[in-house]
């Protein structure tokens, strides 16, 4: 799937293991032979861990050097990597099984809530968002624009933004799906002001989508 072999892709899953990143079971045994390692994702890596840092320049590398179209690879990767983060929100939340104030959140609140508890740090500005996303947006849709102050792929985000950037942005749609507002409208603007990206959203009111 990655295009890399096994033994490499092993060694950067035990990387992230020992980053705190994901935890290391075996499956459970099905016949003949050693049962298989499973690998599963515990929430936000640290910060910086030098590990997840090389995987992700890794596979970047990886998609620039194959994809045809890196950044809808990246977009398509990360929508994949939102669905599943906001599920695991989603699911802890009913875990819980108790009211909190997150239950009143705004699918872009919950999104950007997220954001945050990745590294993200978005902060509410007043923009040209509405110009931005114009053509697809919902007539009446709301109109918004965050920095994102830190980038926790930073360095490998400046080499391949096409594929860093578009997993970030594929993140926030996947997310915002689950979150309830599969037709709300998103997008990136890679490293646009000193310090910081800037994400514009607009909600999903009279049912627009993505091209």
């Amino acid at each position: 799937m990655t295009g890399l072999h096994q033994n490499t892709v092993r060694e950067h899953l035990d990387q992230l293991v020992e980053a705190g990143a994901a935890t290391k079971t075996k499956a459970p045994s099905s016949g003949r032979g050693r049962p298989a390692w499973l690998y599963r994702a515990i929430g936000s890596p640290k910060t910086g861990s030098s590990e997840y840092l090389g995987l992700a320049s890794v596979l970047a590398t990886q998609i620039d050097r194959t994809s045809m179209n890196p950044r809808a690879d990246g977009i398509a990767a990360g929508l994949d990597w939102g669905r599943d983060l906001a599920r695991e929100v989603a699911q802890n939340r009913a875990d819980a099984e108790e009211h909190t104030p997150a239950d009143e959140r705004t699918p872009a609140e919950e999104t950007l809530a997220l954001l945050d508890t990745l590294g993200f740090a978005p902060e509410s500005v007043t923009s040209d968002a509405e110009a931005i996303l114009s053509d697809e947006r919902a007539p009446g849709a709301d109109v918004h624009s965050f920095r994102l102050t830190r980038c926790p792929l930073l360095e490998a985000a400046h080499e391949y933004p096409d594929i860093v950037c578009g997993v970030h942005l594929g993140l926030v749609r996947g997310a915002l799906e689950v979150f309830g507002d599969p037709a709300a409208v998103s997008e990136l603007d890679p490293f646009s002001e000193p310090g910081a990206c800037r994400l514009h959203l607009s909600d999903g009111a009279s049912g627009s989508t993505h091209p």
